[in-house]
C-alpha cells in the first residue's frame, strides 16, 4: 500500500502556470537531503515552478522524516510517497503515477543538480519540441581516488549517441519528460533489480515514436563511491549495460544469430585492443569495460540470466 502526503503550498503553486514535477526515488540514503536541497535552489523561469516527488522504495517509511522536515524547512512543495516493494520499478511507476504536472524530471538521490539545471532542461525541450531531454551526471571522484578514475572518466553519464547523432533510448539520472507521451508506459518491473529498466523504458518509446534531445549544460554531479572505484565494479555495470541494451535490439526485431556474431566480433576486437594497451591506465581499461558491454549482450542473445546488480 502506497501511503502519500502533501504539503501545505500546493494549490497556490498549480495556480500560477507551468509546473514541473521533479521525481527522486529513494532507499536508505543520506545524500538525499543534499539532493532535496539543490532542487530548492533551483533558478526558474518566471511564471515556471517545480514540485519534488519522492518515492521511498524502502520497506518501512524512514524517508518520509527527512522528506516533511526539509521540506518545511525549505518550503518546497513535496508528495512523499511509499513504495516498500524493494523494486525501483515500482518506486519509478508510483513517480509517473503521483503527479499530474504536463512535464516530469528525474533525478538520482545520490546526486545534487546545478542551480540551472531545471531551466536548461525545459529552455531545450522547448527549443527542440523533443519528447524528453536528458542532461549529463557528472561524476565526482573522491580525495584520493586513482588518477586513471578521473582521466578515464568512465563513471560519467551521457546519452548513447548513433553515428547519425540520433538518441535512441535513455536514463533516469537526469531527464526531463513530457507526460503525454509517455502516457500509459511503465518501467518493466522483472528489472527492478537487476537494473536497466530505464534504457528499456526509454528505447520503446523511441521506437514509438517519441524523439530524444540532449541539454549539456544542465548538468547534475554524481558523488563517486570509493567501493565503485575499481575496474571489477565498471565490468560489472558495463556487462550489464549490454545485457540491457540486447534486450533493447531484440524488442526491436533484431535477429538473435546475427547480433550474436556481431557483439562477440566486437568484443574480441575490444579484449585485444585491451591487451595491446596495456601500457595506459587509461586505454586498457576503457577497452576492457567496452569489450565487456558487448560480452554482456553476448551473454542476452545466448539466453543467459540477466546480472542482479541491486
Amino acid at each position: 500500500m502506497q501511503n502519500t502526503y502533501w504539503s501545505g503550498r500546493l494549490n497556490e503553486r498549480l495556480s500560477q502556470g507551468r509546473l514541473i514535477d521533479v521525481a527522486v526515488c529513494t532507499y536508505r540514503r543520506a545524500s538525499l537531503e543534499t539532493t532535496l536541497r539543490s532542487l530548492a535552489t533551483q533558478i526558474l523561469p518566471v511564471g515556471t515552478s517545480l514540485r519534488v516527488i519522492v518515492a521511498d522504495n524502502d520497506e518501512t517509511p524512514i524517508a518520509r522524516a527527512l522528506v516533511v522536515s526539509i521540506g518545511a524547512e525549505l518550503g518546497i512543495d513535496y508528495r512523499y510517497i511509499h513504495a516498500p516493494q524493494r523494486n525501483i520499478s515500482v518506486a519509478r511507476n508510483a513517480c509517473l503515477d503521483a503527479g499530474d504536472a504536463p512535464l516530469l524530471a528525474f533525478i538520482d538521490d545520490d546526486e545534487s543538480a546545478i542551480p540551472h539545471w531545471l531551466a536548461a532542461l525545459a529552455a531545450r525541450l522547448d527549443e527542440t519540441g523533443a519528447d524528453a531531454v536528458l542532461g549529463p551526471a557528472r561524476a565526482l571522484y573522491p580525495p584520493g581516488a586513482p588518477a586513471w578514475a578521473s582521466r578515464a572518466d568512465l563513471h560519467s553519464t551521457t546519452p548513447p549517441f548513433t553515428e547519425t547523432d540520433d538518441i535512441r533510448t535513455g536514463y533516469t539520472c537526469n531527464v526531463l519528460l513530457r507526460r503525454s507521451a509517455f502516457g500509459g508506459r511503465r518501467f518493466d518491473l522483472d528489472l527492478g533489480r537487476s537494473g536497466g529498466e530505464d534504457d528499456v523504458f526509454f528505447a520503446g518509446a523511441v521506437r514509438d515514436g517519441a524523439r530524444i534531445a540532449y541539454a549539456p549544460d544542465a548538468i547534475v554531479d554524481d558523488p563517486v563511491p570509493i567501493a565503485r572505484l575499481t575496474i571489477g565494479w565498471l565490468c560489472r555495470r558495463s556487462f550489464r549495460n549490454g545485457q540491457t541494451y540486447a534486450r533493447t535490439r531484440l524488442a526491436a526485431g533484431g535477429g538473435r544469430p546475427i547480433l550474436l556474431v556481431t557483439a562477440a566480433g566486437k568484443a574480441v576486437l575490444c579484449l585485444v585492443a585491451a591487451a595491446i594497451t596495456a601500457p595506459s591506465a587509461v586505454r586498457w581499461r576503457r577497452m576492457t569495460v567496452r569489450g565487456m558491454l558487448h560480452l554482456g549482450a553476448c551473454a542476452t542473445y545466448l539466453g543467459r540470466p540477466d546480472l542482479q546488480l541491486y
